[in-house]
């Protein structure tokens, strides 16, 4: 809305030529998002209290979780109300990835503020089948791997790490892939989401990271000189990076231990979901792997109890799964669970950004 309506003005107004600038809107467009969490947060958990929305802990989890119960949840609206305010008040919506990326929010927001409707409001055991979900999720992804296919300054090629001569052209086939990795990132930060602030803190720092991506994309001569793929609407992209940094700090805000509010489906769904969408538009969807390393090792973790389970009859690699509940069943207090992880997510984004030179 800014950009649209005041940057026009600056041809009589000289100081409103400061709306042309990417890293402005992003700085006041991650303050916008933060202060909105902020400031909404005890509005929005105060009625959720009223209304009963609050977290159902299994009996088979750890025994310290069972005093979490009752916990408001579905938390996620706040994020996401955020995310589109801010976006519609600092963001270029006339940018087509701006565009796809609020559709994808939308989607999976679907998704996961039915699956909680369904479990919080209709007190049923559970939301939509698993089956049922991962299809849905899947149609959504492929939707949103087309429109990103379909977009004109968008390339097919693969960006592999530490490699800057080897990209391989998926070319149609990029479609499916880059359902694959929405999907992927919207269910591994689903499955990360355990522990009061194990799940944002990490997207915060995967937000940051792709924020930089982003802007280097977007940017000619920095693109040219690190050797990375100029995409020339990217660059838009680094304002949305800065929301969603700024939208999971206010959340932070609330949701550290001992949390006040739970995110629930409503919002890890689809804040994977967007970050699994920035990764594969700015071209560094392999890179995902590592920048959201956590997100992976949790979801990993659970691929591989499930199977070990299955493959030896009732035998288990970890004590329970996803990853944090074996080092609360080993001992660790969660808070050292939660900044551990963080300090490993810290980590792995430096890793990330040294990949910009390393080539």
């Amino acid at each position: 809305m800014f950009y649209k309506f005041l940057y026009p003005l600056h041809e009589y107004f000289s100081v409103l030529n400061i709306f042309r600038y990417i890293t402005f809107r992003t700085i006041y467009a991650s303050l916008t998002a933060f202060l909105i969490c902020l400031l909404l947060g005890p509005f929005v958990i105060k009625q959720l209290s009223k209304m009963q929305i609050g977290q159902i802990i299994q009996t088979d989890g750890p025994k310290s979780h069972l005093g979490k119960q009752g916990t408001p949840t579905m938390g996620g609206i706040l994020i996401l109300f955020s995310i589109f305010l801010s976006t519609i008040l600092w963001g270029n919506l006339s940018n087509h990835y701006v565009s796809i990326l609020l559709l994808a929010v939308l989607l999976f927001g679907f998704i996961g503020f039915i699956d909680d409707y369904l479990m919080q409001i209709k007190k049923r055991n559970m939301g939509f089948t698993a089956r049922g979900k991962f299809a849905i999720q899947v149609i959504f992804g492929l939707v949103i791997g087309y429109l990103v296919y379909k977009c004109p300054d968008f390339n097919t090629s693969l960006t592999i790490p530490f490699f800057k001569d080897f990209s391989p052209d998926l070319g149609v086939y990029y479609i499916p892939f880059a359902c694959l990795v929405i999907v992927g990132t919207s269910n591994a930060v689903n499955l990360t989401d355990g522990l009061d602030g194990l799940a944002i803190g990490p997207y915060i720092v995967a937000s940051v990271t792709y924020m930089f991506f982003a802007y280097v994309a977007g940017h000619t001569q920095f693109a040219e000189y690190l050797h990375v793929r100029h995409i020339t609407s990217a660059g838009e992209i680094t304002v949305i990076c800065g929301i969603l940094a700024g939208s999971g700090l206010g959340f932070l805000w609330f949701n550290a231990h001992p949390a006040q509010v739970f995110m629930g489906d409503s919002g890890s769904i689809p804040l994977g979901a967007i970050l699994g969408t920035i990764a594969v538009v700015t071209k560094q969807e392999i890179l995902l792997v590592i920048v959201g390393g956590i997100f992976v090792i949790e979801a990993l973790s659970v691929i591989i109890q499930v199977s070990y389970f299955k493959l030896t009859k009732g035998k288990r690699i970890f004590r329970m799964a996803p990853l944090h509940h074996h080092f609360e069943l080993k001992g660790w207090h969660e808070s050292k669970v939660i900044v551990r992880f963080w300090i490993i997510a810290i980590t792995l984004a430096l890793i990330s950004l040294s990949t910009l030179k390393i080539r």
